[in-house]
């Protein structure tokens, strides 16, 4: 495992350290909690997006016309 260094503010750090006792674990175990999650979520968005563009692009659009705001209320 790899140690790192952050620049907190002191309330900051503070606020944490009262978390972490509250939860019975570390400031340490917070943070790689945090990012744990962070990455996990972004990975997730970036592979859903990747899936909607790829069914995007494959879809072809049927209609003749191109699409105005007033075509999709039935005004001329």
């Amino acid at each position: 495992m790899t140690n790192l260094t952050l620049a907190l503010d002191d309330a900051l750090l503070q606020r944490a350290r009262e978390v972490a006792l509250r939860e019975n674990t570390t400031v340490n175990a917070l943070v790689r909690e945090f990012l744990t999650h962070y990455v996990d979520a972004r990975s997730r968005r970036l592979e859903a997006l990747s899936r909607f563009e790829a069914v995007a692009s494959s879809c072809h659009s049927a209609s003749a016309e191109p699409w105005t705001r007033e075509s999709l209320h039935g005004r001329p």
